[in-house]
């Protein structure tokens, strides 16, 4: 029997996904690539087998649940079950002049696609998901959030957090509060589960703005990926350490 992992990393095609992606692979574990554009997809695990890393590709709409279901039956078919699930796929929704999304001119319609793809995307993959972790011997869980979604931080008027983004910002606190939701269930299971800040990474996402690379960015999901049992469930962490809910 193989003692090789086996990794599903959503939104993985490019950016702070592919790193992560790219890292774990780079660390012998074979990696699922998620993403829901099949080219890009395509392109990125070429990319990857190129440098070594064993991947296979996994067509993922997060927001669908006939294709999530798919995805966990090919994994099934392909890798034969699954030890770690990294939920890195969301999008910001419509932003303003430098980002901004104030809360009284929202429109709802993109608060509505956000919270679809952030929060129940990743729901929806997790329990997909969950039949094929729970017959690893190390389950891990990790959701890719953003210091945005701290409440303490947020309120804190000494701190500087950037625009308002209404729509997006509370799509990370509803992460992170979902987080803690399923590591009371997972609870004497093995399942370890956290939500990670990559920080403000230069890809696509944030318009290439940003002083970190996405293998910076990366280094949170995958040490939380590699945790040894015992080790910390239910936490928000980024480089420095726990982050204030």
């Amino acid at each position: 029997m193989s003692n090789v992992k086996i990794a599903l990393v959503t939104g993985a095609n490019k950016g702070i996904g592919y790193a992560i992606a790219a890292g774990l692979g780079a660390r012998g574990h074979r990696v699922g690539v998620g993403a829901r554009d099949e080219a890009r997809l395509e392109t990125a695990v070429e990319k990857l087998r190129a440098d070594g890393v064993d991947a296979f590709g996994v067509p993922l709409d997060v927001t669908s649940r006939r294709s999530v279901t798919e995805a966990a039956e090919l994994i099934e078919s392909q890798a034969g079950g699954l030890d770690i699930l990294v939920n890195n796929a969301g999008i910001s929704g419509a932003m303003g002049p430098g980002w901004l999304q104030g809360p009284t001119d929202l429109d709802l319609d993109v608060v509505r696609a956000v919270v679809e793809t952030n929060v129940l995307g990743v729901i929806q993959v997790t329990n997909a998901m969950l039949p094929l972790l729970r017959r690893s011997p190390s389950p891990r869980i990790v959701n890719v959030s953003s210091s945005v979604g701290s409440l303490t931080l947020q309120a804190d008027p000494d701190i500087e957090m950037g625009p308002v983004m209404a729509a997006y910002a509370p799509t990370k606190t509803y992460l992170n509060a979902v987080t803690v939701q399923y590591a009371r269930q997972f609870a004497g299971t093995g399942i370890l589960i956290n939500a990670a800040c990559p920080g403000l990474v230069a890809t696509d996402f944030t318009g290439f703005h940003g002083p970190r690379t996405p293998e910076q960015g990366a280094a949170t999901a995958i040490r939380l990926a590699l945790l040894p049992d015992g080790g910390p469930t239910g936490s928000f962490f980024d480089d420095d350490g726990t982050i204030p809910w």
